[in-house]
């Protein structure tokens, strides 16, 4: 008996799409928050501080304006993306053209484009993992081919360029380079950097560099931005950034992708079906962000830093595991695998995912589990929640494994 069309109720290419394994746990915890439960969630990557007063001020001012109840541009307002050109020759030394900018719904929105725009059924993109949950779909929903290569503890959590050279095939087309790292914090410096661009000039590929997290770099750590370390890299690079976690505005949804103008072209017409502009009270607020002083920002840097030394050592103290001192963002990525495979009062964990579950259950900590990001047998946690709270989940944890 043949099936009929309403049996197919979800396509294949939409029903392949796993859920975002932060956002869920995320979410747990948050449902176990609202029972009354005193959960504590380390698996967001949001900052715990207010969007800066002069940013929500912005966009009062610009909800009464009626130019910004009406459309605007698919592919972002004029004077934001003469803001983002200005902020990026500002913090990392690039000059582009506004032509250059793709302004999207969040930094997530602009990954995806950028990937729908560079890449045909089958082609290949080099994914050093442990990687961000999102990569692997965004790269499967544009019709490519995610290829893994995974760095451990051993390694800082960084790929060399012989095992990039080891994952490279006749099918290779981009190369995703995250410094900053979510998950690990881990930071490329500018000698490694240039180092895996000359690599990927010498095979004539593309790269997507993740810049999110470009103010959280700590300990004087001398990196930069590929496209300004690696010039001759300029016409084949594509870098997406945002307002996010910055400036504490994960909430307004506002990101962007910067590349050459006819593949950012091409990503604005897929746009301009898909959702036309962006929020244009979002967009003025993220104006204000980007025209501002980084004094904020560098006070949220200072409160991260200090909760970043006190995670990474509270966690060392816990018999099976290891953490190594992420070197930028807002995670610590441990790996638990001490952990694994024996007795815990009387409940034997056999992999990481069974771990964050049993944490959960508990010790009412949400953590999570390194299966979300391709490399079973890690944590993540988020350092970016109050101190008290960090000080009083960890403390959690060293009881339930004392």
């Amino acid at each position: 008996m043949t099936s009929s069309p309403r049996d197919r109720r979800v396509s294949a290419r939409i029903g392949a799409i796993a859920e975002s394994a932060t956002l869920k746990v995320d979410a747990k915890a948050k449902a176990l928050k609202a029972e009354g439960r005193p959960v504590i969630g380390f698996g967001a990557g949001e900052p715990d501080f207010p969007t800066p007063d002069y940013i929500v001020e912005a966009a009062v001012d610009a909800c009464r304006e009626p130019r910004n109840h009406r459309y605007t541009p698919a592919g972002g307002l004029p004077e934001l993306k003469k803001a983002i050109a200005d902020k990026t020759r500002r913090d990392s030394g690039l000059e582009i053209e506004p032509a250059q900018v793709l302004v999207t719904n969040g930094g997530k929105q602009a990954i995806y484009a950028a990937f729908a725009a560079m890449l045909d059924p089958g082609d290949e993109v080099i994914v050093p993992a442990p990687y961000w949950t999102t990569y692997p779909e965004a790269i499967q929903l544009a019709g490519g081919v995610a290829v893994e290569v995974l760095a451990d503890e051993t390694q800082d959590y960084k790929v060399t360029v012989e095992q990039l050279e080891a994952a490279r095939t006749e099918r290779t087309k981009v190369l995703l380079f995250v410094s900053p790292s979510n998950p690990t914090g881990a930071v490329y410096t500018a000698e490694e950097i240039r180092a895996i661009g000359r690599w990927v000039e010498d095979h004539e590929l593309w790269v997507l560099t993740d810049e999110i997290y470009e103010h959280l770099v700590y300990d004087g750590i001398d990196t930069g931005s590929m496209p300004v370390l690696c010039p001759f890299l300029v016409d084949n690079c594509v870098i997406v950034n945002g307002v996010a976690k910055t400036y504490a505005m994960t909430g307004w949804r506002v990101g962007w992708m910067i590349g050459p103008k006819d593949l950012v072209k091409a990503a604005t017409n897929l746009q301009s079906h898909a959702t036309s502009n962006v929020s244009n009270v979002a967009q003025r607020a993220a104006i204000a962000a980007l025209e501002g002083d980084l004094t904020a920002v560098a006070e949220m840097k200072v409160a991260f830093d200090r909760r970043r030394k006190t995670i990474v050592a509270m966690l060392n103290e816990i018999e099976g595991v290891v953490c190594p001192m992420p070197g930028g963002a807002f995670y610590a990525y441990p790996s638990v695998k001490g952990l694994l495979g024996k007795d815990h009062d009387g409940t034997v964990v056999e992999t990481s995912a069974d771990l964050a579950d049993y944490i959960l259950d508990k010790s009412e900590v949400a953590v999570v589990p390194g299966e979300a990001f391709g490399s079973p047998g890690y944590l993540r946690l988020s350092y970016a929640l109050g101190d008290d709270d960090i000080v009083e989940g960890i403390t959690r944890l060293q009881k339930l494994f004392a």
